[in-house]
């Protein structure tokens, strides 16, 4: 919520323990501002079913990181927030009232959310109990929640309606019905990425327009300071990240430029083209450990940044925290996909399978050349002495003793004439594992010396053994 304060600003308050009923209102308002300004195109598009939708505009937009070229500097009024001062403490309230936050947006912006909020966060928004408009008793037919949705529709209606008079006093009904109906459509998406308060300040400056957006959000972030300064640099690593201290604690302040796209329904000339802004973010932890108040200003006139940091650090010195002293429950972390199990694993167990019977019989074994275990490709590792740079034998006396003799012969008469064995050939012999090898395939254990192939001991002087039951331990 937010109300503005003659000569002071816009005081804008949230709270974790207020989210809202998250009841949609953006079909709702767009439909009743077109039948307030008339009708018709917006903007050019003709909507659908005779209410417009935020992907009518192609909206949201996301930007990306810009040129680090581009990144605008650690303004002086940012840098002073580095220096040392004293911090409050929060603001203590009652039980069950979670984290309030209250900060002031200095004058010149103008907010495009409802001051009441969304639907149920605040009773002022909703009309007093009794009966309804219609005669029916309240409570009757759902009318409690439809009469706070209904009336978070009309206050966020007549909000912009009033807003788009101040922007384009200067026009026609067209540009502002066309202002109203875009920022109503984003009604539902700007809530659900948690922004209590968005505002857009246009200004004349040396004879000529400047302009600027604002978003004060809350999110469920439970890493401190630190931490959580620590991971903004490593995320964002065309940023520059400064940690500083303000009256309401500790906080991250990040400063990167952005570029971002303009899609064809909002641009004059009609062309989607791109822009690079430049933004300021600051993160502040809340005292419940669970959540951080975000901060966020862009404008596309570097030429106005001294101007926009210097409000933007007096926003963050009007901080103030209230706190019921309940930690907060942080954000559950999703638990990591399995791996995918291999090829030869994702037979099904069967039921009846008995994980501690007996291992297959000895005499089953394949021999060593069918055994999978054992198929690949014969090498030999060199051995310590071994030269990778020592002159190879000439072939030509092989070549003589005829190289179409059996390998075996030849193997043979190599033995008998170098009992040592060739130098270039010594080492130890291994198998390389064919591309299918699994090292995790079980082995079939051979009989130990004495004992059957059933698995019982040979000779008369040992005791006869009763076979065991079969043992199913899952049934």
């Amino acid at each position: 919520m937010h109300a503005a304060v003659d000569r002071l600003g816009t005081v804008v308050t949230a709270g974790t323990a207020r989210p809202g009923t998250g009841a949609p209102v953006a079909e709702r308002a767009v439909t009743a501002l077109l039948a307030r300004y008339g009708g018709g195109a917006v903007r050019g598009t003709t909507a659908d079913r005779g209410t417009a939708s935020a992907a009518l505009f192609q909206l949201p937009v996301t930007g990306e990181i810009a040129d680090p070229k581009l990144r605008p500097p650690f303004a002086p009024a940012l840098a002073a927030l580095a220096g040392g001062q004293q911090t409050r403490l929060p603001v203590e309230l009652a039980t069950g009232a979670g984290t309030e936050v209250r900060l002031v947006v200095p004058p010149g912006f103008h907010p495009v959310t409802s001051p009441d909020g969304p639907a149920g966060v605040s009773s002022r928004a909703v009309p007093p109990l009794g009966a309804t408009p219609d005669g029916t008793p309240d409570g009757a037919a759902g009318h409690g929640a439809d009469r706070a949705v209904a009336a978070a529709v009309d206050g966020l209606t007549g909000h912009l309606a009033e807003v788009a008079e101040e922007l384009f006093s200067a026009t026609g009904p067209g540009p502002r019905r066309d202002f109203a109906v875009i920022t109503a459509a984003l009604a539902d998406v700007v809530h659900a990425a948690g922004a209590v308060y968005a505002g857009v300040c246009a200004l004349e400056a040396d004879g000529r327009t400047t302009e600027a957006t604002l978003v004060v959000s809350l999110a469920r972030h439970p890493l401190p300071i630190t931490a959580l300064a620590t991971e903004l640099a490593t995320v964002r690593r065309h940023a520059e990240v400064w940690t500083v201290l303000l009256p309401a604690g500790p906080a991250a302040v990040l400063v990167e430029g952005r570029t971002v796209p303009v899609p064809g329904a909002l641009a004059a000339d009609g062309q989607r083209r791109w822009v690079v802004t430049s933004v300021v973010e600051a993160f502040v932890p809340l005292p419940d450990g669970a959540s951080v108040l975000c901060v966020q200003l862009s404008t596309a006139q570097p030429e106005d940044w001294d101007l926009y940091t210097e409000a933007f650090a007096e926003l963050l010195n009007s901080v103030q925290f209230g706190w019921d002293g309940t930690p907060g429950v942080p954000a559950p972390v999703p638990l990591p996909l399995p791996l995918p199990l291999p090829a030869e694993r994702e037979a099904a167990v069967p039921l009846d399978h008995n994980p501690f019977a007996a291992l297959a019989d000895a005499t089953a074994v394949p021999a060593a050349e069918d055994d999978p275990a054992l198929r690949g490709t014969p090498v030999a590792v060199p051995p310590p002495d071994f030269n990778p740079f020592a002159a190879i034998a000439d072939a030509t006396d092989r070549n003589e003793q005829g190289e179409n003799e059996p390998a075996e012969e030849r193997e043979a008469e190599r033995e008998e004439n170098e009992p040592d064995g060739d130098p270039a050939l010594r080492g130890t012999p291994v198998r390389v594992p064919p591309p299918d090898f699994n090292p995790f395939a079980p082995e079939t254990l051979p009989p130990l010396p004495g004992e059957a192939p059933d698995g019982t001991r040979s000779g008369a002087d040992t005791p006869a053994t009763p076979p065991m039951p079969e043992a199913r331990p899952f049934g």
